[in-house]
């Protein structure tokens, strides 16, 4: 009997092809090449590979990192195709296109699918499926497409059961269900890494896979160590495409992560995805858009854009009936707290709740820097009983009201006891904006009844109004 790691490698070997047809190049434009000769059996999509003397990132063969970047491991590929006309085939170099000049051959290697594998839990791989980690990585036997299609409409399943998040707000107020895709929207430097980690540590499931899109090198193995840690890479896979990237790497990071999630989907798993960040996802697809002739239209971003997020964002969810689900939190880098600008307004209609943190809200220190007033989980009301929905609204109606009498409040023009909603807001403001970034208690019950504690004194005597914040 052939065991798994024979037929990943039989299936390897018969995928390669024997003879190849040589495609030379016959025009360089920037980092896009133009090829002519026997390119009518190329495809979208394909990967293809300099030979000979040809160079590309700086090397003679095609050099590209990560040892397994599109066709068998130790393949040097040079870069992917962007389109077809009669004439020939427009490629887009991964790396420099130093040292290539008219005439140099290039081989087709192929679409270069993913070949997920259980091995990969605990694992930091690219986005070809190789590891960056420096130790020997399997390869499962089935090749998956990067580009698969979600499950039926009809066939999936309703949103699952709430998922213990590790914090008391998302327990409670916010709640994540199995199978929910939430946004978190968020500028540079609220702490989104941070709540991230927490996610990827606490919430209930069987696999992590996290998707670094773009991420500074140096913060790939830290993301690993410290904001995961061991318990969290424990259950997780990492596939990093660092911002040295060429855009073709770092959109296909977003899509391979999907595709390893997908993998462990089928098998009847709980998934959690995160990817940090579609923004960057976006660009990376906007630069390989642009360079293949497509015209910008929504600030710069290309019409093909909406497609692209929310085909990823629709194969995240329930499951079919034999299938487990992906629970995905997709991160948004909004300038200025800007909800209107392209990615996040596309994405925000595609996804089951979205949560909004706050420059202001961090610079006071307070984390996670979640607005709740701007934030929302569509998984309400049906996510929680009548008698925890009936405290979430109080809660939110406290705070909304606090919110639309502050500068009042903080100016010294609200005199205590004009108006009974007002000071109740006001004995409450204090406990309920620390609880939004306590530690859950214990499980969610108890977050419900530290929520119910906290509302309970609003209707305490009066008090002095709330400091500043």
């Amino acid at each position: 009997m052939m065991t798994p790691e024979f037929d990943a490698l039989r299936s390897e070997i018969d995928e390669i092809e024997a003879v190849h047809v040589v495609a030379r190049v016959a025009e360089v434009r920037g980092r896009t090449l133009r090829l002519g000769g026997c390119v009518a059996d190329w495809r979208i999509g394909d990967r293809a590979r300099f030979i000979g003397g040809a160079a590309a990132g700086g090397s003679a063969t095609g050099d590209t990192r990560g040892g397994r970047s599109g066709g068998p491991i130790g393949d040097p590929v040079g870069g992917e195709v962007i389109a077809l006309d009669r004439d020939g085939a427009t490629l887009l170099v991964d790396g420099s296109v130093d040292g290539v000049r008219i005439g140099d051959p290039v081989i087709r290697v192929g679409q270069c699918d993913l070949r997920p594998h259980d091995a990969w839990i605990g694992r930091i791989i690219d986005p070809f499926g190789a590891p960056l980690d420096g130790r020997p990585l399997p390869q499962g036997p089935v090749a998956r497409d990067l580009h698969a299609a979600p499950p039926a409409p009809g066939m999936r399943r309703a949103l699952g059961e709430r998922l213990g998040t590790g914090l008391a707000a998302f327990d409670t107020l916010l709640p994540l269900v199995a199978g929910q895709r939430l946004g978190l929207f968020a500028g540079s430097g609220v702490g989104k890494s941070s709540l991230l980690g927490r996610f990827a540590r606490s919430v209930e499931a069987d696999v992590v896979v996290v998707a670094l899109i773009g991420e500074r090198g140096r913060e790939v193995r830290e993301f690993a160590e410290h904001v995961l840690g061991p318990e969290g890479m424990a259950r997780s896979v990492l596939v990093a495409a660092t911002s040295d990237s060429s855009p073709l790497v770092r959109r296909r990071c977003a899509l391979a992560a999907m595709c390893v999630a997908e993998h462990f989907r089928d098998r009847g798993l709980q998934v959690l995805f995160v990817a940090d960040s579609i923004t960057r996802f976006a660009e990376a697809h906007r630069e390989v858009a642009l360079a293949a002739g497509e015209p910008p239209s929504l600030r710069g971003y290309p019409p093909s854009t909406a497609h692209l997020i929310m085909s990823l964002a629709e194969r995240a969810g329930p499951g079919g009936t034999t299938q487990g689900d992906i629970t995905a939190v997709l991160t948004v880098l909004v300038a200025g707290s800007d909800m209107e600008e392209p990615v996040a307004d596309i994405l925000r209609g595609t996804l089951d709740g979205h949560v909004v943190l706050e420059r202001e809200i961090a610079e006071r220190g307070r984390f996670p820097a979640v607005n709740l007033l701007r934030s929302v989980s569509r998984a309400l009301p049906r996510a929680a009983s009548a008698a925890e929905n009936l405290l979430i609204m109080r809660a939110r109606h406290l705070l909304g009201i606090y919110d639309r009498a502050e500068m009042m409040i903080q100016a010294g023009l609200y005199a205590s006891g004009s108006d009974a909603e007002i000071d109740a807001a006001i004995r409450v403001w204090s406990s309920l904006d620390g609880f939004l970034s306590e530690d859950a208690p214990g499980d969610i019950a108890a977050s419900f009844a530290r929520l119910d504690e906290i509302l309970r004194g609003a209707a305490r005597e009066p008090v002095a109004p709330a400091p500043a914040g």
